[in-house]
């Protein structure tokens, strides 16, 4: 299987290359020249078997240039050796009259675990594959999860270096505490004044500066990406739908065909869209809904058909979320189309204007897939207080979006095909925003929020979180938006 741009330069490549460099030349994503199709069976094959056995499954039919000994290998390494804090890696539970999908017990406590325990192997996989001279600088953006997974991936891995940027206030306690002790000989973290957005238009500056990338290559490196513009990042995503579905089927909540929805948090829209790829393949779901916190750039094209990010920014109790750019959304525009000379023309519109239309035609494509709401802060709130008050079941804030964007598509449409809420974090990476919600509050110490919080619920801190306590900040360093380039020229100088 080859990968192309979505932006049409007609260049293709194989999955290791497209993992390896993450942006195609011409600055579009990676995506497959044709989607695999599966049928029941395939399907049928998956539910009496591990997670582990149902990805080496379907990345199998992905990542055709790598072995299956390899795949297993990489697998192996990923999910296995008690990473996750769970042998069922992504469990499903009936709460209520939904069924949630828990994505966050891998080692950071978020839904990125399950594609950046995956990553780091596939690509140095990949680096023996291409023979790759260089050593590899992978860049990150984050608004709070990515970061911290990433870093956990790659730190202290051979042939490749990690610079990881925040926005400066923009993510929760703890998540800037996972990130700020990481330890690593490899790593750099950064935090840059201003919003998400910001850091991200950054590092993508950085890739498509061709006179920035022949500086460094001069000094033996070449850039990556691990935010899920990276083919490798997605395509480890796609799985947990499939894994879901086949959990559905062995619990007795469906037989094999029949169709169910997701309702997904999402912000750069890649979570989504693995499930998006999921149905392409011949998944049997109806709907996604696709939920967003105030930041509701996608809710509002969903509706409409047009993009504008040329609104006010807001920082919310669902930091992962706060994003006005939604990069995997040109993947989706690029497969609703089917031109790559269009997603280039939106995207060149969308970087000097803020904002693009698509036009009637494919907003109507793209409502025959997606649904969408959103959830301000008091809303998200209250969802977390409803819930636990009915259930006793914790919501993180980004999952409490997502159950209020669920209940408002069933309430508005009377579908009544199963929904599957993806839950993205453990509560405990916001236990001050759960807990305010269930009024009660705690001083400045996320540690004493944490405690408080572990009280009211019935499962237990996760480790990785609590060991935070105490931890040395290894990384204290802050820039402008303008001096990120100044900063990783120096981290590659180190």
């Amino acid at each position: 299987m080859k990968y192309r741009s979505t932006r049409g330069n007609g260049e293709a490549v194989n999955a290791a290359a497209a993992i390896i460099r993450g942006l195609a030349s011409d600055g579009g994503l990676f995506v497959p020249t044709e989607i695999p199709h599966i049928d029941a069976g395939f399907i049928e094959s998956l539910v009496s078997v591990d997670y582990l056995s149902r990805a080496k499954k379907v990345l199998s039919l992905f990542l055709d240039d790598y072995t299956d000994g390899e795949i297993a290998s990489c697998v192996e390494k990923a999910y296995g050796n008690h990473k996750f804090d769970t042998d069922e890696i992504a469990p499903i539970k009936s709460v209520a009259d939904v069924t949630v999908l828990e994505l966050w017990h891998g080692p950071t406590s978020a839904f990125k675990d399950m594609a950046l325990q995956l990553l780091p192997q596939t690509m140095s996989v990949a680096l023996g594959k291409t023979k790759e001279s260089h050593e590899v600088l992978i860049l990150v953006a984050t608004s709070g999860d990515t970061g911290k997974a990433a870093l956990a991936g790659f730190a202290d891995a051979d042939q490749i270096k990690i610079m990881v940027f925040y926005p400066d206030g923009g993510v929760s306690q703890m998540q800037r505490l996972q990130m700020v002790t990481q330890q690593g000989k490899n790593v750099s973290v950064v935090a840059v004044r201003g919003n998400f957005d910001d850091a991200q238009s950054g590092v993508k500056k950085i890739f498509g500066d061709a006179e920035f990338n022949e500086k460094l290559g001069k000094e033996n490196f070449r850039l990556s990406s691990a935010n899920s513009i990276n083919w490798g990042r997605l395509v480890p995503q796609i799985v947990y739908y499939f894994s879901a579905y086949a959990d559905m089927i062995s619990s007795g909540r469906i037989k094999n065909g029949d169709e169910i929805n997701f309702t997904v948090p999402t912000g750069n829209f890649g979570n989504i869209l693995a499930g998006f790829y999921a149905k392409m393949m011949g998944l049997p779901v109806g709907r996604f809904v696709c939920a967003s916190n105030e930041n509701n750039v996608l809710t509002d094209f969903i509706k409409s058909g047009k993009y504008d990010k040329n609104r006010k920014f807001y920082k919310t109790i669902s930091p992962s979320m706060d994003i006005l750019i939604s990069s995997n959304l040109e993947r989706l525009l690029y497969h609703i189309s089917n031109d790559g000379e269009k997603v280039r023309g939106w995207m060149e519109s969308l970087a000097k204007n803020g904002c693009y239309d698509c036009g009637e035609n494919i907003k109507n494509k793209v409502a025959k897939y997606f649904w969408a709401d959103y959830a301000d802060d008091v809303k998200t709130s209250e969802t977390i207080k409803e819930v636990f008050d009915s259930t006793g079941y914790v919501l993180d804030p980004h999952t409490a979006v997502a159950w209020h964007a669920a209940h408002a598509y069933m309430s508005s449409t009377n579908d009544a095909r199963p929904m599957v809420v993806v839950s993205t974090a453990s509560p405990y990476k916001f236990s001050a925003s759960v807990l305010e919600a269930l009024n009660e509050r705690v001083d400045d110490d996320p540690f004493a929020a944490l405690a408080a919080l572990e009280a009211r619920n019935s499962v237990p801190a996760p480790k990785g979180l609590a060991s935070l306590r105490g931890a040395r900040i290894l990384h204290e360093d802050i820039c402008d938006k303008d001096e990120m380039e100044n900063k990783v020229f120096s981290f590659v100088k180190r």
